[in-house]
């Protein structure tokens, strides 16, 4: 029942869904050589080491990789929140734990794969939002592995 229901992904899309290849993306911005310090600050450094390009950072198969707009609020206690972008790589196969992009009856969801009892569940990061147990005779297909999240920071006024 697992290889039936985790894999191989879909290869068509549902309607009306526009998804942007990774592979299109080539945009290479400075990167300071040393880190940022999240706790206590330290001495910083004022040179750059490096150009870094987003997209050999990003993604390690590009023909394979979409970028994907998060759409409500179902996942925010996984910090993906509305809005933001998803870098997903359909050539990963899904597994227990992963979040991933599934298609359920022809609608795109982002939720963890989990397995309890033996049975498999799109679990959402919001206590609002119940489990979707998984079974044969729904129409779900996996769609692709989320493998980093792009968040945008709001500034203060």
């Amino acid at each position: 029942m697992k290889e039936k229901l985790l894999y191989p992904f879909p290869t068509q899309l549902p309607p009306n869904i526009e998804i942007v290849p990774a592979d299109t993306l080539d945009l290479n911005l400075p990167l300071a050589a040393s880190y940022v310090a999240a706790g206590f600050p330290s001495p910083a450094d004022d040179y750059i080491e490096d150009n870094a390009n987003l997209q050999q950072l990003l993604i390690s198969n590009p023909p394979a990789t979409y970028l994907v707009r998060v759409r409500g609020d179902s996942m925010m206690d996984a910090r993906l929140h509305d809005g933001d972008i998803l870098v997903v790589d359909r050539s990963l196969q899904a597994s227990e734990g992963q979040v991933i992009i599934g298609v359920i009856e022809g609608e795109f969801t982002v939720k963890r794969l989990v397995r309890l009892n033996e049975k498999l569940y799109l679990q959402p990061a919001n206590k609002q939002f119940d489990p979707l147990e998984l079974n044969e005779t729904m129409d779900f297909k996996p769609w692709g592995v989320v493998v980093w999240s792009l968040h945008k920071i709001k500034l203060e006024a």
